[in-house]
């Protein structure tokens, strides 16, 4: 053995495997090669234990460190290791040559050499987990958003994007079904409809999680139809017994990158498929959304929105309108519902405009209680002038029940102003969940509690109706106006039959029986047969500016021809 040749031969080796990045891919052949040749190993691995108590069993991992393929069958030197956190390493290094004796410094040579693959195994190994920690999720087996956003540049620069499509992913309503089977078997089932999903991806296709219940995957645009499927519903088993399963179902934007994407970004298209994804929720079934132009153009308007709310709210840019509820027997004003309007300048700009983007956020909140307060004023400035006041019907989003303290939020407004509770109404729509339904009851009965009447809106189009009004002690029902036909059709005998039913519920119950949307002298005297007490809609009052409603309340009734 020559000195200046291992010298030379340790030091090709601490080149090479300093290069490396990970322990076992790629493996450290090439980087042992010339030591190993200098020394005559024909072979070198690693036997590594999880923890001492294993040490001499079966339960072990073998890596290999090099192979020149020529080597006799036993290890003539092997090196016992153990890393600061119990594992147990044995380096075993096999003679290239049974008739080759190795001499003392020959074997101390080599004793060194594990020493110094033990150094370079425990840098590379904190690299992989440095690896792990910021590309993989460990919870879903999975990688991360990070990864999957170096995933995509990587393809983007490799040029073999097209004919892909990105996908972006929410398993829908996945707090119920936590609450129906619980956490363990709520994650234990998120696993397996993942699972499921990546069984059907390969090559450069590619699944991560985003954080929560949100997912991403990049897939050949041929396989949609198939991963659509899932996301329309699959059934998931979580226990052993026929009924332990549940049905897990997904939103999902999605962006086919069969165009020009050779400008697009990871980040860009990362974007596109969450403007898809916020179109897919607001959707009323599939929740399926493909990525188009109008999106981005949608998206930056709702950033508008968001980004001058604040500023909206601070300069009273938003107006209250009343729309006047009319009795139907006496054609007087009985009460009236707010609705809020944004003067941007000159423009005055509808809730149809707006509403939506702030509905995404707590932001629709914050202008239920703006809207909340300047009601109140009105009210009390009604009161100390001793006009006609009457009861004013204010909407809440279902956003709001995710607030603990609701209820002494609203008590808290109207009793600022001092406002007698019988003038002011709390109007909701139907909830979409469990856990919102209990959450609406429990609010509900306290405003009952403190006097304060309560409105059920668009009675009849949610699917939990019939529930919503058995179990909550509304005072008031509103009913669509999709009860009511066309203004231009002839009417539909069934909408007439479950009219009719509709109302006579609501009066059975001992509830007012409002109906929305009323445009027609026929819609007027229709609902006048069946007894409905109360109508709201433009056949007498489109929503009035404040000054405009108050000339309205002056008056004694509406006449008719």
């Amino acid at each position: 053995m020559n000195e200046n040749d291992i010298l030379s031969a340790f030091e090709d080796f601490l080149i090479n495997m300093s290069k490396l990045s990970e322990s076992r891919e790629p493996r450290t052949d090439e980087a042992c090669k010339k030591i190993c040749e200098s020394l005559r190993v024909g072979k070198a691995d690693v036997l590594f234990y999880d923890s001492p108590e294993k040490e001499g069993t079966e339960d072990y991992a073998v890596f290999e460190v090099y192979d020149s393929h020529v080597s006799v069958d036993e290890p003539s030197v092997v090196v016992r290791k153990k890393t600061p956190i119990g594992n147990i390493v044995f380096y075993r290094f096999f003679r290239s040559d049974e008739s080759y004796k190795w001499s003392n410094d020959e074997e101390k040579t080599i004793n060194l050499l594990a020493s110094m693959l033990f150094v370079f195994h425990g840098r590379l190994r904190l690299i992989e987990m440095n690896h792990a920690m910021t590309f993989f999720d460990a919870d879903m087996n999975i990688y991360n958003l990070k990864y999957f956003l170096r995933h995509l540049g990587e393809m983007i620069d490799r040029k073999i994007i097209l004919g892909y499509a990105a996908i972006y992913f929410n398993l829908r309503r996945f707090s119920v079904v936590n609450m129906q089977i619980g956490r363990v078997n709520g994650t234990e089932s998120m696993k397996k409809y993942i699972d499921l999903i990546t069984s059907k991806i390969s090559g450069d296709e590619l699944i991560c999680r985003i954080g929560g219940d949100n997912f991403a995957l990049i897939i050949k645009e041929e396989k949609l139809d198939e991963i659509i499927d899932i996301f329309n519903g699959t059934s998931i088993v979580y226990g052993k017994e026929p009924w332990e399963y549940i049905n897990i179902s997904a939103s999902a934007g999605i962006y086919k990158l069969n165009g020009d994407v050779s400008a697009d970004s990871p980040t860009e298209i990362m974007d596109r498929i969450s403007v898809a994804l916020v179109q897919a929720k607001a959707m009323k079934s599939k929740h399926i959304a493909f990525f188009d132009r109008k999106m981005l153009e949608n998206n930056e308007k709702s950033l508008k929105i968001t980004a001058d709310f604040q500023n909206g709210l601070e300069n009273n840019e938003f107006l209250v309108y009343y729309q006047p509820k009319i009795s139907t027997s006496t054609l007087e004003i009985v009460g009236a519902e707010a609705l809020s309007r944004w003067k941007r300048g000159d423009k005055i700009v509808y809730p149809g405009d707006f509403i939506e983007t702030l509905e995404r956020d707590m932001n629709i909140c914050r202008l239920d209680f703006y809207v909340l307060e300047k009601v109140c004023k009105d009210i009390r400035r009604w009161l100390d002038q001793r006009r006609k006041a009457v009861k004013i019907s204010v909407n809440l989003s279902r956003r709001h029940l995710a607030d603990p303290e609701l209820l002494k939020h609203v008590i808290e407004i109207i009793e600022r102003n001092n406002i007698p509770h019988e003038y002011i109404e709390i109007e909701l729509t139907e909830t979409t969940s469990d856990l919102e339904f209990q959450d609406l009851k429990t609010f509900i009965k306290g405003l009952q509690s403190q006097g304060i009447s309560t409105s059920v809106d668009d009675f009849g189009v949610g699917y939990s109706s019939l529930t919503l009004i058995k179990d909550i002690p509304w005072n008031v029902m509103k009913i669509d106006k999709s009860f009511l036909s066309d203004s231009n059709e002839p009417y539909d005998p069934k909408k007439m039959i479950m009219l009719k039913h509709v109302v006579a519920m609501a009066r059975d119950m001992g509830l007012e029986c409002v109906a929305e949307g009323v445009e027609t002298r026929q819609q007027l005297e229709l609902l006048r047969s069946h007894c409905c007490d109360t109508i709201q809609g433009y056949y007498f009052d489109k929503p009035l500016p404040v000054d405009e409603f108050e000339k309205r309340l002056d008056n004694a009734a509406y006449y008719i021809d």
